[in-house]
Formats: C-alpha cells, sequence, structure tokens
C-alpha cells in the first residue's frame, strides 16, 4: 500500500512540477513567472519531500524531509516576495497586459522607500 501512496504522489509532485516548468517558460515577464516558479514549484518539491518520507520507512529520514518541506513552505514565497519587489525597485515593469499596478507612484527613491497615499498629499 505504501508504494501505492508514494507513486500517486511522486507523480503529483513531477505533474506539479512540470507545470511549473510551462509556466515559468510561457508567462510574459519576470512578476508571473516568478509566481509560477515559487508557487507550483514549492509544492512540488514539497510534495516529493512528502513522497521520501512516506517510502523511507525511518525516522530519522522522513524527520529530514519533513523539514525539508516546511523550510521550503516557510521561505520560498518570503524569497519570491523580496526579489519581486527588488526587481520592481530596479525598474523591471510587468507586463504591458497588467491591469493594475498598484505600486506606480508609490517608491520615492531607488532606495525602495515606499510612501502611503498619506504622505504624498
Amino acid at each position: 500500500m505504501i508504494s501505492v501512496i508514494t507513486g500517486v504522489l511522486l507523480i503529483t509532485a513531477a505533474v506539479v512540477n512540470l507545470i511549473a516548468a510551462i509556466g515559468i517558460l510561457r508567462f510574459p515577464d519576470l512578476y508571473t513567472r516568478m509566481h509560477a516558479a515559487s508557487k507550483a514549484g514549492t509544492l512540488g518539491a514539497g510534495l516529493m519531500l512528502v513522497t521520501i518520507a512516506i517510502h523511507s520507512g525511518e525516522i530519522e529520514i522522513a524527520s529530514r524531509a519533513l523539514a525539508g518541506a516546511a523550510f521550503f513552505l516557510l521561505t520560498a514565497p518570503i524569497s519570491a516576495h523580496l526579489l519581486a519587489r527588488a526587481a520592481y525597485v530596479a525598474g523591471i515593469e510587468p507586463w504591458e497586459g497588467t491591469k493594475v499596478d498598484h505600486l506606480k507612484g508609490h517608491y520615492t527613491d531607488k532606495q525602495g522607500h515606499l510612501s502611503s497615499d498619506d504622505e504624498k498629499s
């Protein structure tokens, strides 16, 4: 039964990673590509680590694999957010099809200081 569960989880993880890779190739700009890499890539890698934890049968390997999955879930969204913010401050424009840019006009300098609507008036 464990072999069936790990097989299904591994195939699911591979499909999610494939979707992340397709997203990276197909999306039009840095921000949407980063979204695909951070969300789907994290889910795929986390599923693979959970699969290792289930399949190993050893508590030492399972605990390391689950710790790795938790590390991925905690750090990937934060790092993607910081990279996207740094790219925006550096002047990388969103795709022209982006309908709303909530940050436009709110960065006061190239140091990345964000101003609020109250400070602008």
